[in-house]
């Protein structure tokens, strides 16, 4: 039999009355998308993926659906059944009974979708199952009809719209497409109008082996004029097409304490969760984005016996709720429930394990990249502790450690990235600011032919200069160049040693830095003093020797301070923002640190007046100038 399937049926009948006002003379299905009917779309996807045989189901406006496809397309047979009268969507598929021999695919004609059907087949195949539903998350799960799945995928329940007051629900509604095995046909009735999400499937929960397939993949109901319009320009950017999983998929991995809600340490209780204002309108750009959302997260609470994982999953019903009803979700789930440690009162000693989940270890990255194809070189973990950030550095994904929940304080593993909350790292990965920077600096490295090139890279606190370095040394490392960085803050006094009077000169060893950095340059080792950026951290100092990278970043506030400094360089960047958010992220750092509003302010008017014009004149150094 193979993981290939042979026969599709697809319901064409559809008389798409909301989009009357755009067309009248043809059926839902052959509405035009991009310059194709929409059915077209669907009998290519089919051609491409083995189908060799299609039923179509036809009734209103038929003749302009015969007359464009005929009996065979792109390889694919094509055969028609009539309804005399429309009978939902379940009597046209029981009277094609005597036409179908195996496991066939039911699509609705009215979807614009691109799916990996031999990844659904083989799910099929694998759960033995007799009925296959597509399922996936949508930003509307409040109105939409939906279906609940046990740990092992299969369909426990059906809960169809509308919904009541107060239900919390798992955001897994029914994507309209389904694998159905020959013997599930005598369940259905002749010649009686039904529908399989309203009338059929609730029937066969606990009679019919009848299970969910979950998919990041693109299927869309374009039955309206604003939804059409959506349709067609996911299908003019290619959207539709790269979010098959026959393509490797990108994807944000999140953890869930401390970056999407807040951390009240061992959440055991729906009421206890509370999400980050900011949480829904981050996840909702990643949804409209080419990324994928997942979620890994440990909680002990189960191994703890605080609660079970019927009670954690109402916990993310909760969370998965508020997020839908702010049009927002995330794509999967996972979570480990064990922990390696025993001594805890009312401990479940069968979750009392060493597994492969938990976090620092990748399991549930790796285990969620199997699924859903995806490419970790592409992807991103944004954490809170180190496990987050291990665990993704394990995984080879790139990461972000906020200063949110745990804050990144208590870091074993560096992350690539630092960022203030969920919002930034999300504006970071999806804008993408750095591109065309990047792109001087290559034209800078072919002009000079200088080893090393040496960047400097200044501007004021809190501008983004680091993330900027970052940046450039992963695109360096991706091109097959190293590069090292020198971070000045590493010079920084300590805090014993600065007076309010003085200025940027004096709170930096600026002397200091300069010999060492010729130093370091000449190819000597060098002890770099230590900086602590957090009060719970401690400083050590670094040694750091030049070894033939081509490239070497020298970055921080006072790199460009004056005309000695910038004279080191042979590249010079100034990094700016506008101050209103520079302050803002000012403000969140120093916050972080444990400072109060009033300190915050004092501290904000001493920079001010100590170091912000001393600065500001670097620009004036520089080759280029990165606006973050």
């Amino acid at each position: 039999m193979g993981n290939t399937l042979k026969h599709a049926v697809i319901l064409a009948g559809g008389k798409g009355t909301r989009l009357s006002e755009i067309r009248q003379d043809v059926p839902k299905p052959m509405m035009p998308v991009d310059g194709k009917p929409l059915l077209q779309y669907q009998l290519e996807m089919c051609a491409a993926q083995g189908i060799e045989r299609v039923t179509l189901l036809v009734n209103h406006l038929k003749d302009s659906i015969i007359e464009h496809f005929g009996t065979s397309f792109q390889g694919v047979t094509i055969d028609y059944y009539e309804e005399k009268s429309p009978l939902g969507t379940v009597g046209g598929v029981k009277a094609i009974e005597d036409r179908i021999e195996e496991d066939f695919l039911v699509l609705y004609g009215d979807v614009m979708m691109e799916m990996d059907l031999h990844r659904l087949y083989q799910f099929h195949l694998d759960k033995k199952s007799e009925a296959t539903l597509v399922v996936h998350p949508n930003d509307h799960p409040y109105d939409s009809d939906l279906v609940e799945l046990n740990p092992n995928d299969e369909v426990t329940a059906f809960l169809s719209k509308p919904h009541a007051e107060g239900l919390r629900y798992h955001n897994c509604v029914n994507a309209a497409a389904y694998v159905f095995s020959p013997s599930v046909l005598s369940r259905l009735e002749s010649g009686v109008k039904a529908d399989f999400g309203k009338d059929i499937f609730p029937s066969w929960v606990g009679e019919v082996r009848m299970y969910g397939y979950s998919t990041t993949e693109y299927l869309k109901d374009m039955g309206t004029p604003d939804r059409l319009a959506r349709v067609e320009g996911d299908v003019k950017s290619g959207k539709v097409a790269r979010r098959s999983l026959t393509h490797p998929q990108k994807c944000i991995f999140l953890d869930r304490d401390g970056v999407l809600n807040y951390d009240t340490d061992l959440i055991d209780k729906p009421e206890d969760l509370e999400l980050y204002p900011w949480t829904a309108p981050s996840l909702q750009k990643i949804n409209r984005s080419d990324y994928l959302s997942v979620v890994t997260t440990n909680q002990s609470v189960v191994a703890r016996g605080m609660t079970d994982e019927a009670g954690l999953a109402e916990i993310h019903k909760k969370m998965e709720t508020e997020l839908g009803e702010q049009h927002a979700f995330v794509d999967a789930i996972y979570y480990c429930p064990h922990h390696p440690h025993g001594g805890y009162e009312g401990e479940r000693p069968e979750y009392k394990i060493d597994c492969d989940c938990r976090k620092p270890k990748p399991g549930m990255i790796m285990k969620a990249a199997k699924r859903f194809n995806i490419d970790l070189r592409q992807s991103w973990m944004i954490g809170d502790s180190s496990r987050d950030i291990e665990s993704g550095k394990a995984a080879g994904v790139r990461t972000i450690a906020l200063r949110t929940g745990h804050g990144g304080i208590s870091l074993n593993a560096r992350p690539d990235f630092h960022f203030d909350n969920l919002e930034d790292a999300v504006h970071f990965i999806l804008t993408n600011p750095f591109e065309e920077h990047f792109a001087r600096i290559r034209k800078q490295m072919a002009h000079t032919r200088k080893t090393p090139l040496v960047i400097g890279v200044g501007g004021q606190s809190r501008s983004g200069k680091t993330s900027f370095v970052s940046d450039m040394m992963y695109r360096l490392a991706q091109s097959g160049i190293q590069s090292i960085r020198l971070p000045l803050d590493q010079w920084i006094r300590p805090k014993s040693d600065r007076t309010p009077e003085e200025n940027v000169y004096h709170n930096f060893r600026v002397d200091k830095m300069k010999e060492d950095i010729k130093v370091f340059l000449s190819g000597s080792s060098i002890q770099i003093p230590g900086y602590a950026d957090h009060p719970q951290r401690m400083a050590f100092s670094i040694h750091a020797k030049w070894s033939g990278e081509p490239i070497v970043f020298v970055e921080g506030v006072p790199a460009l301070v004056d005309e000695e400094m910038a004279s080191i360089y042979d590249y010079k960047v100034f990094v700016e923002v506008d101050e209103e958010k520079r302050r803002t992220r000012f403000n969140r750092l120093y916050e972080w640190k444990g400072k109060t509003a009033s300190e915050i302010e004092d501290l904000y008017a001493l920079r001010m007046r100590g170091e912000y014009e001393i600065i500001k004149q670097g620009r004036t150094f520089a080759d280029d100038t990165v606006l973050t």
